[in-house]
């Protein structure tokens, strides 16, 4: 939503081109410097931040509206979404943190019990990885920020979302166990005490410091490259890349990594 008029047409005619009452979520995940960081926005007409979200349209499925919306927040397609589950308690719609005389200064409306927007939405939630250094956070509109967090540093959550990025999280450190995520976040080569702390962010838990790089060199999901790490104290450890023929395997067919 790019201007007033686009903002305007949404509130008084979205019902033509969107399905009312279904959205979808997206707990967008990133890694940096050994942390684990999730894409937040806030509206200008609501107090509290939320993940980012937006209304299906009529001529998309759901995985098309994750891709979406994920593209709109992070400028960046294709990223890697798994669908997590479906939130439709009633009355989640409802917030204090609407702030109705916002959304009227701004646009002129009132969303009245007759608007299309009114009553409880079915929400489905996906989760995405991306490499944060390429992302940027982009604002519409209707958004006053849009930026990272640190998962363990994040604010009070509008609607049912602080339940919604639990249950991301533990979606997503399941699939960790059998999927190579670790290829969206890394960088093209990296070490094998690299690869160690990110799946020991990601998981929340500490992997032997052998054991578990071993086990991803005998999956033959990682192999040795001929360069080596430089201007490190002691020796320079070896850096690795990923098998990209076992990888697209992986992701299909699914293996114990962890």
């Amino acid at each position: 939503m790019e201007n007033l008029q686009e903002a305007i047409d949404f509130f008084k005619n979205g019902h033509i081109n969107y399905r009312p009452h279904l959205t979808v979520d997206c707990a967008i995940f990133g890694y940096i410097d050994g942390q684990l960081q999730i894409l937040l926005s806030k509206h200008k007409f609501f107090t509290m931040w939320c993940l980012p979200g937006f209304y299906v349209r009529k001529d998309e499925n759901l995985d098309q509206a994750a891709a979406r919306i994920t593209a709109e927040r992070t400028g960046l397609k294709d990223l890697f979404l798994r669908q997590f589950k479906t939130f439709g308690n009633l009355g989640r719609h409802l917030s204090p943190a609407f702030a109705q005389e916002k959304l009227t200064g701004l646009t002129g409306i009132t969303l009245d019990e007759t608007n299309w927007l009114q009553g409880s939405t079915v929400s489905v939630g996906y989760y995405a990885l991306t490499d944060i250094v390429k992302v940027k956070p982009t604002i519409d509109f209707l958004s006053s920020e849009c930026r990272w967090f640190a998962i363990d540093q994040l604010p009070p959550l509008g609607f049912d979302h602080d339940e919604m990025v639990q249950e991301a999280l533990a979606t997503m450190r399941m699939h960790l166990y059998h999927f190579p995520l670790s290829k969206r976040l890394l960088p093209p080569k990296f070490t094998l005490k690299e690869i160690k702390q990110f799946y020991e962010v990601m998981s929340g838990k500490t992997l032997n410091a052998s054991n578990f790089p071993n086990k991803l060199i005998s999956l033959e999901l990682i192999e040795k490259t001929n360069d080596q790490k430089k201007n490190v104290a002691h020796r320079s450890p070896t850096y690795y890349r990923f098998n990209e023929q076992a990888y697209q395997e992986a992701l299909i067919q699914g293996k114990v990594l962890v």
